[in-house]
């Protein structure tokens, strides 16, 4: 019989029935194997007997990225170092990384909730999967290519850039289905038609990960493709990698995995559950991770909780698409914004393309402003720029609530990546 490697839960209370057995499991093995853990919980009076439901996870403490980086290199480590058979690393700039580690049974969940995504993406072992993302420590890489694997499809680790053998190998190797980032996308759909390929390749599908993507390069990449659909995946280095969600073909949200983690949604400065609806911070704790288990780790990722079910009919909970982390906000004249809200402004706007940029500035007179760089539409032969630019700062305004300056840029001006886009220019220090 093939794998649909989907839980076999009848309804929600199996599954939290399923949640409360992995939390008591996870508080235990921590408790256990980790001198850390041990300390942490022992200081907020906590032990594993104490967790009877659900509802007792409010009274566990929080970790944190700073835990990680504190305990380097192998952080927050559960079992025997000899039991640990892989590490991977966070993408962090500054300091020492969050080096992460792996049993091989943390390994084979992994895979499994990656081949769940390429399955619930519609894929099978008749697809040719072209996997341009970063390879070596950093997650991406390997969890695209042997979920790939285990699905049973042909991996192309072509890894991220190299756009030449990009375009060679759509035509050569007829991939069906391309996973990269959002950026890397719209620089691979431009550079398609710039080489005039499109009848070339055979290209159906794009998952795309590790950054947000706008409604408005969403449809632009979709367009200028030609693609039966695509595909928006999560995750992260701290849980296992890439593969913890997706948004299956409904798109009514990101189914993400709760047999393998429970997700709370919490305000960053409280830490109390938002409401219904209301955007707030990922929080994440493992059920099943053996080498780094998580209680309540503050990812800084933040979306909404979608509280329906699917149309689809997964039983499944859904999250909204990332808005942004709560580390990349920016503060304006007392007034918080996170990208995300940027993106929403922008791609309700006709004229205006996908690509924009944020600069901000302190001028002699001691105050911060902020201009947005965006580009006009493609196939636009002229953009009334005043009209456009008026719109922009109006609808800033109203939604973001802060005042901007506005400048539209040609198609194609602002510049392409292969990797994340760089959108934000904080020149005020």
């Amino acid at each position: 019989m093939e794998k649909t490697f989907m839980p076999d839960f009848k309804d929600q209370e199996q599954l939290y029935e399923h949640q409360l057995e992995g939390l008591k499991w996870t508080l235990s093995h921590a408790y256990k194997g980790s001198p850390f853990y041990r300390k942490h919980l022992e200081a907020t009076g906590v032990i594993p007997e104490d967790i009877k439901s659900l509802d007792d996870l409010s009274n566990l403490p929080f970790t944190s990225g700073n835990d990680l980086k504190e305990g380097y290199p192998l952080p927050l480590l559960s079992v025997p170092e000899k039991d640990v058979v892989r590490i991977h690393a966070s993408s962090g700039t500054t300091g020492k990384r969050k080096i992460l580690s792996y049993t091989q049974n943390d390994l084979d969940e992994w895979f499994d909730m990656f081949a769940r995504c390429y399955k619930i993406a519609g894929l099978t072992c008749e697809d040719r999967v072209q996997i341009a993302v970063g390879y070596g420590v950093w997650t991406a890489g390997m969890g695209f290519q042997l979920g790939c694997e285990r699905l049973g499809a042909m991996a192309i680790p072509v890894g991220p850039g190299n756009i030449d053998m990009q375009c060679q190998f759509l035509v050569d190797l007829q991939s069906t289905v391309f996973c990269c980032t959002a950026s890397m996308a719209l620089l691979m759909a431009e550079e398609i038609n710039k080489r005039g390929i499109k009848d070339q390749i055979n290209l159906k599908k794009i998952i795309l990960g590790s950054e947000r993507c706008s409604s408005a390069m969403w449809a632009k990449i979709k367009e200028l493709m030609g693609l039966e659909d695509m595909f928006d995946i999560t995750g992260m280095t701290e849980l296992y990698g890439p593969g913890t969600g997706l948004d299956c073909p409904k798109h009514e949200g990101i189914h993400y995995w709760a047999d393998k983690y429970i997700l709370e949604i919490l305000n960053p400065d409280t830490l109390k559950p938002v409401e219904d609806g209301e955007i707030g911070e990922m929080v994440v704790t493992t059920l099943c991770k053996e080498a780094v288990p998580l209680i309540r780790y503050r990812t800084r990722d933040l979306t909404r909780k979608i509280s329906n079910l699917c149309s689809c009919g997964n039983i499944l909970p859904m999250h909204d698409k990332i808005m942004g982390r709560s580390d990349d906000m920016i503060i304006l004249r007392g007034v918080n914004i996170y990208p995300g809200q940027i993106d929403e402004v922008l791609s309700s706007i006709p004229d205006v393309g996908s690509e924009y940029q944020l600069h901000l500035e302190r001028k002699d007179d001691g105050k911060d402003y902020m201009t947005i760089k965006v580009e006009s539409r493609q196939g636009i032969d002229s953009v009334n720029t005043q009209d456009t630019t008026t719109k922009i700062k109006k609808m800033i305004k109203s939604k973001v609530m802060v005042s901007c300056d506005a400048h539209i840029c040609a198609y194609g001006e602002l510049p392409r990546y292969a990797g994340k886009a760089q959108r934000i220019f904080d020149n005020r220090s």
